[in-house]
């Protein structure tokens, strides 16, 4: 059922219009610097986040995994983030710790050996069983450098198969963090997480997860022939912009996610407060047209698009791109 359930998500998300919302980006305006007193061939791309170092401050998010078709996803895409000096996720490894030969399917460190690495486990899960071993299990299976347990409400809302007891969640994510060692991502899927949400968590990062990219409600929506019930939870939740900005001073690491398109929302996502920025669906779509070779050209544009904002705004690294908005 899961196996399927993984094959269909990939289904849809190619073959169907499953984004919704605003990101709110487009009310963004970033400084301009007529004389930015920057060399443009000397600014720097690099990141330190979560004891990794990074060329440049991109995350492909957690796309598939647990079928032969996300295997080799993941593999292609982790060898384009070794290449590249960016990070990389897996998919949720339930369907691996459930099943051990599904294992395979996110086992990529063999070919990307100095990404960060991100496993990636559902919070609900921690209602119904899972626990401390499963999460180092998941961390284990693909030697991860960190952690996500992705918060899915929504999406475990309409899903035909949800899982929908949230109840004490918080403390047990926060219990997980205390305890494991490594790093833990709080990961939104599509909504966002308000600022309440993240001052109860004592987690090392926040992945915001807006709304205004991939909407998992859609995504159930087609996938239980509920379509009407999809919709109008498409929108649903809090656009990225906003929720960058309102989680901006709580002193840890975000990683700006939800329907960023280009590297001037990645300017944008960064100015506003985020330490750097995730990614899934465009990933998948160019990997979908042209395979590798599509994902590189991809990564090149927007990391074009990303240095010419941050040269347009005097910024000689990313860093520097930080309150660079116009109030």
């Amino acid at each position: 059922m899961m196996k399927k359930r993984k094959s269909d998500h990939i289904k849809i998300c190619l073959n169907e219009d499953v984004e919704a919302g605003s990101t709110g980006f487009d009310e963004v305006r970033l400084e301009h610097k007529a004389l930015p007193e920057v060399d443009f061939d000397k600014i720097s791309m690099d990141i330190e986040f979560l004891g990794k170092r990074m060329e440049f401050p991109v995350i492909i998010e957690g796309i598939t995994g647990g079928t032969k078709q996300a295997g080799k996803i993941n593999r292609d895409l982790a060898k384009i983030s070794q290449e590249f000096g960016i990070g990389f996720g897996v998919g949720s490894q339930r369907i691996a710790i459930e099943d051990e030969a599904m294992g395979s399917t996110y086992m990529v460190r063999d070919v990307a050996p100095d990404i960060l690495l991100i496993a990636n486990l559902g919070a609900i899960q921690l209602n119904y069983g899972y626990g401390l071993s499963e999460c180092r299990d998941a961390v284990r299976m693909i030697d991860a450098d960190a952690l996500a347990l992705h918060l899915n409400p929504l999406q475990e809302a309409i899903q035909p198969e949800g899982e929908r007891n949230f109840s004490g969640l918080i403390k047990k994510v926060n219990d997980i963090s205390s305890k494991l060692d490594k790093p833990v991502i709080a990961k939104e899927i599509g909504s966002g997480i308000s600022r309440d949400i993240a001052a109860q968590l004592r987690v090392d990062a926040i992945d915001v997860g807006c709304s205004g990219g991939t909407s998992w409600s859609l995504v159930e929506g087609y996938r239980a022939n509920k379509e009407k019930i999809g919709k109008i939870f498409a929108g649903w939740g809090i656009p990225t912009a906003d929720c960058i900005r309102e989680l901006s001073d709580i002193n840890m690491p975000l990683i700006g996610s939800g329907g960023i398109r280009n590297g001037l929302d990645a300017a944008k996502a960064i100015a506003l407060g985020a330490t750097c920025v995730g990614m899934a669906l465009p990933i998948l779509k160019a990997y979908s047209a042209n395979g590798t070779k599509g994902v590189r050209k991809f990564l090149n544009e927007f990391l074009t698009e990303l240095k010419t904002a941050m040269f347009l705004t005097g910024s000689n690294a990313v860093g520097d791109l930080r309150g660079r908005v116009r109030r």
